[in-house]
């Protein structure tokens, strides 16, 4: 039986505003995200998902603010990521409309925050971001290796090791990008995701690079179970009908 895929928009907020960039950098403006995400509902996105790329405590009003709007106005799932670094902070996301809550850098911190979140709000809700990159041989098991702050820190720590402890404390989902092919619309990295898709069963989201439709069929077709995108949505290069017609004539089950 064919799998489901879910086809998500992603909306990188800064100051209130939807940006993109190429590898985490040379940010362009690219609209208000509650416009963005009422636009994207109606193409028929499957979810929204908001990141606070600042993740700072001055911006944090603003993206509660977006959420507590969009979730008034949206009747699809929404995921909410950047700075979440308390049980705390998933319980406030949650409170103001989010379904989901992602979170990176404070998990790599302190891992037993994970089984925290899962134990006092439930396990399924937490999606747990990883920003990996391939690194030289030998640096890392896999060849892949996680970093936080927006990509911009390396941390050792091997990426798919990270995935099977993060699942195994209580992370829902994996949102896997690519800090390689992130903004360079040219296709996901395969190879990466198909070896995630090997150390995990949990629902697999392939993040970074999408530049076709058929880009989503590869992500499919290497394990993602949910396939994210942003600029391609985002400056008009695709539509989400685009994408899910593409998954359906290829076997795969859409909404």
């Amino acid at each position: 039986m064919s799998k489901v895929v879910r086809v998500i928009p992603c909306l990188d907020i800064k100051s209130g505003r939807v940006v993109k960039g190429v590898q985490f950098t040379n940010l362009s403006d690219a609209g208000d995200p509650i416009e963005l995400a009422q636009r994207y509902q109606a193409e028929g996105a499957d979810e929204i998902t908001f990141l606070d790329i600042t993740a700072s405590n001055e911006d944090r009003a603003t993206t509660l603010t977006v959420l507590e709007v969009s979730a008034q106005e949206l009747s699809i799932p929404i995921t909410v990521g950047g700075g979440v670094r308390s049980v705390a902070d998933v319980q406030r996301l949650l409170a103001s409309g989010a379904k989901k809550v992602g979170i990176a850098t404070a998990a790599v911190a302190r891992p037993e925050l994970l089984s925290e979140i899962a134990d006092q709000c439930g396990r399924g809700l937490t999606v747990l971001s990883v920003d990996a990159r391939r690194c030289e041989p030998g640096h890392t098991k896999s060849g892949y290796e996680v970093t936080t702050h927006g990509g911009s820190q390396g941390t050792g720590r091997d990426a798919l090791e990270w995935i099977t402890q993060a699942v195994d404390l209580g992370a829902g989902e994996v949102l896997l990008n690519s800090v390689d092919f992130d903004g360079t619309n040219r296709g996901f990295d395969l190879e990466m995701l198909a070896a995630a898709r090997e150390v995990t069963n949990a629902p697999l989201i392939a993040s970074g690079g999408a530049g076709s439709a058929q880009d989503f069929v590869a992500a499919a077709q290497a394990g993602a179970d949910g396939v994210l995108a942003a600029s391609v949505f985002h400056f008009g290069v695709l539509k989400i009908a685009e994408v899910k017609s593409a998954l359906s004539a290829a076997g795969f089950k859409v909404a």
